[in-house]
């Protein structure tokens, strides 16, 4: 473990592990199977869910971006203003909104994250997203850059956010976006540790990860082992150390909890069994062009094998399947590799967010206060 990998798990071990969820604001679920899924893209389906997450132990939602039919989400929810709906109608959850450079211009983000901020008592998030699905903008008539260059145009993106958001004379000449002179009032309320609205970002790829050292307050990483966490936690703090910065981690996972671990194990087998094929693979096929854009084999999705693709952020991978004691310990032995922050999937949300909070936090929290005995 390196001087800067120990540092960030140093941090990760001194404060509780933040729990957030996947909004299915997209129709389809979270896993792309034809199995029963109790889960529903509605408004109020996921305006009593946000509630519920909020009473068992959710700090964070994540609104999905789609902006077209695409591998079983039919129908899309715009994740914005569903973000905004969703604060309105909680009272503690921090919901974030996921938006797309390239598609958004980043001065009427950062005055819709502002208001939105004011209109929910500091509780407004976001997450860049950089892209990797070519149908979303050209679709839409934009151009799609190649792998590199969206990466450099989200950075400026966010240097933009951070610019209007604390500037009272915000300059910004890039590539991609200036600024000149512009004082934007309000400005999103500011608390002790949180200047602006968090902003987080995702990808796996060395353009990321360095993006994320330079820029970013959150990085989110797909589903992964534990060795492969620590790999990317260590690769973005060793960037963020070079520019005096932090950087919290959250990993994606999917989690199927049962009172035993044959039930999990057999849930699992049976979304894996009754995927969408068809629309799995188009899935696959669309995503490994963003892999292979990379060129140094560490872009999402580059190794997932067609059982990992059937939930879409590799969240099987990250093992969170068995009983609560199960996934309890796999829980706290990510957050001992740097983890921050757990992004959850579920299969049928209202039931399986209760059960988590009722059955598997309660055991998340005993074995952190015993870890935080162990290191003083």
């Amino acid at each position: 473990m390196t001087d800067v990998h120990a540092e960030a798990v140093r941090r990760a071990l001194s404060a509780p592990l933040k729990f957030a969820y996947w909004v299915p604001n997209v129709s389809g679920g979270l896993v792309v199977s034809k199995i029963e899924q109790r889960t529903d893209w509605s408004y109020e389906y996921n305006k009593t869910l946000a509630q519920l997450a909020e009473n068992n132990g959710f700090e964070y939602a994540l609104s999905q971006v789609r902006y077209i039919s695409s591998y079983g989400a039919a129908y899309q929810h715009e994740s914005t203003s569903f973000s905004l709906a969703l604060l309105l109608a909680t009272e503690r959850l921090k919901v974030i909104a996921a938006v797309h450079p390239g598609l958004w211009q980043p001065g009427v983000l950062a005055k819709w994250l502002a208001t939105a901020d004011h209109l929910s008592g500091g509780r407004a998030a976001v997450n860049v997203v950089s892209g990797w699905f070519k149908d979303e903008f050209t679709k839409l008539g934009e151009p799609w850059l190649e792998h590199g260059e969206r990466y450099r145009r989200s950075e400026e993106f966010i240097r933009y956010l951070k610019e209007i958001w604390t500037s009272d004379h915000a300059e910004l000449n890039g590539d991609f976006y200036r600024l000149h002179d512009f004082d934007l009032k309000p400005k999103p309320l500011a608390s002790e540790g949180r200047p602006h609205p968090e902003v987080f970002q995702g990808g796996n790829s060395t353009d990321a990860r360095g993006m994320a050292g330079r820029v970013s307050d959150w990085y989110f990483s797909n589903g992964n082992s534990l060795e492969g966490i620590a790999e990317q936690v260590t690769d973005v703090s060793e960037v963020a150390h070079v520019h005096g910065r932090t950087v919290r981690f959250g990993l994606n996972g999917f989690l199927v909890a049962r009172d035993t671990e044959s039930e999990a194990r057999d849930v699992l087998r049976e979304i894996i069994d009754k995927a969408d094929r068809q629309a799995v693979e188009g899935f696959g096929a669309a995503v490994k062009q963003a892999g292979q854009a990379t060129g140094d084999g560490k872009g999402m999705w580059q190794d997932s094998e067609f059982s990992d693709l059937v939930q879409y952020n590799d969240g099987f991978r990250t093992g969170l399947i068995g009983t609560p004691e199960q996934v309890a310990e796999r829980i706290v032995a990510y957050k001992k590799q740097g983890v921050n922050l757990l992004l959850l999937g579920f299969l049928h949300y209202h039931e399986d967010v209760a059960y988590f909070g009722e059955k598997i936090l309660p055991l998340v929290r005993e074995l952190e206060a015993a870890e935080l005995e162990k290191v003083g």
